[in-house]
């Protein structure tokens, strides 16, 4: 059996070179989406409350506090693979609450509806990545490597 097709099974999950590989992949390109909006976040803090009370929700600060932590430190996890299954649970549900708070396309003035709805639609599908993440595993390439 060749390098690229030998199995792991150390952790109870087996994967091929190929998966580990994709895995790492797709870690990478959703942390290119998390670590910079949570730096955006934390260097523009101030406009991160702002934003979350214009949207009606309590505690904005808590809010924005949460978000940069979420976005940048467990967009971090997620790329080293770093307690990636419940880190991606974690952020999915985090995504999946910022599409209904925020991207309300549902209820949008007509001139952002359809604006909306594609963000509200993109932050499912992120967090059906992650989901995927938190059910497969980031591979081996990775700090858990499984």
């Amino acid at each position: 059996m060749s390098a690229s097709t030998t199995a792991s099974m150390s952790s109870g999950v087996t994967t091929t070179s190929l998966q580990d590989t994709l895995a790492l992949v797709g870690r990478i390109l959703i942390a290119y989406l998390f670590i910079p909006a949570g730096i955006g976040k934390l260097m523009g803090f101030a406009g991160t409350v702002g934003y979350i009370t214009s949207v009606g929700l309590p505690l904005p600060q808590v809010g924005a506090a949460i978000a940069v932590i979420v976005e940048l430190g467990l967009g971090i996890a997620l790329l080293l693979g770093y307690k990636t299954r419940i880190v991606a649970i974690v952020m999915a549900l985090f995504t999946i609450a910022a599409a209904v708070f925020f991207h309300k396309y549902w209820s949008a003035p007509d001139a952002m509806k359809m604006m909306q709805q594609i963000n509200f639609n993109k932050n499912i599908a992120i967090a059906g990545g992650l989901l995927a993440l938190a059910g497969f595993g980031p591979g081996r390439l990775s700090i858990d490597k499984r």
